[in-house]
């Protein structure tokens, strides 16, 4: 007995933006990227698409491919660090996009494992009988992290270029800003009293490296962004980038 998948779907920012194309924005190339994260590639979505747009388009499909309708989720777990907004929940915006019901929407902050921690939660409530047919969604739009003014420059749209000082700023982010793309997720699940589905997920947090890759602004401040936060990069995410890795490799 188990959570099942009936269907699947995904979705990718609109542009594609190359090794190169960073380039443009900040001291780095195709040779530097590769070297250091096996990374070709990513996708940004076009301005004015949302985090909730993303999941949207990646739960219509996984509903098609189950060949259900919306009229079959009985709830919504959506799993996202870059909400449209601080609040509500980008839950209740997917719910009135993809024309739901008035089911429940839940949404989870759990960053780059998310999508996991959101596997055990729907789990959870279909084992329980909470949910009958829950949408699971994962979405990010991580391109909003990104320290350049005009994403046109990376898309190729704009003939725009930095200034030596935006240029000389954004380098101070290319461990990062290389690393991240827009892109969401979606499974359709119910569950099983056959012997099939999920067996079990293994779960663990350690606060004690919390600050080893975080956002330094937020709530632990008043306001929680000022324009001196801004100037100085705090809403940037900041990185221990070698601590991150030979944590990520021993856990895993």
């Amino acid at each position: 007995m188990g959570s099942i998948a009936l269907g699947s779907g995904m979705a990718l920012g609109e542009h594609e933006v190359t090794n190169e194309a960073l380039s443009r924005v900040c001291d780095t190339s195709d040779d530097w990227i590769r070297e250091r994260t096996g990374i070709a590639t990513r996708y940004y979505v076009a301005d004015g698409t949302s985090t909730s747009d993303l999941g949207v388009r990646a739960a219509r499909a996984a509903i098609e491919d189950a060949k259900l309708t919306p009229a079959d989720i009985d709830y919504v777990v959506f799993a996202t660090m870059t909400p449209d907004y601080y609040f509500p929940g980008s839950g209740v915006l997917l719910q009135e996009k993809l024309g739901l019901d008035k089911v429940p929407t839940l949404d989870i902050r759990q960053q780059c494992s998310g999508f996991i921690y959101g596997l055990q939660v729907a789990d959870a409530l279909l084992r329980t009988k909470v949910a009958k047919r829950l949408l699971l969604v994962g979405a990010e739009v991580h391109s909003g992290f990104m320290p350049w003014r005009d994403h046109g420059m990376v898309f190729g749209t704009s003939s725009g270029r930095p200034t030596a000082e935006e240029y000389a700023f954004n380098t101070r982010y290319r461990d990062r800003t290389v690393l991240f793309g827009d892109g969401a997720g979606a499974l359709v699940l119910e569950w099983s009293d056959e012997e099939r589905g999920l067996v079990d997920i293994a779960l663990h947090s350690d606060g004690h490296y919390a600050k080893k890759l975080f956002v330094p602004s937020g709530f632990a401040f008043r306001p929680y962004i000022t324009e001196e936060m801004i100037r100085e990069g705090k809403h940037i995410p900041e990185m221990d980038g070698q601590r991150v890795f030979r944590v990520a490799v021993a856990k895993l």
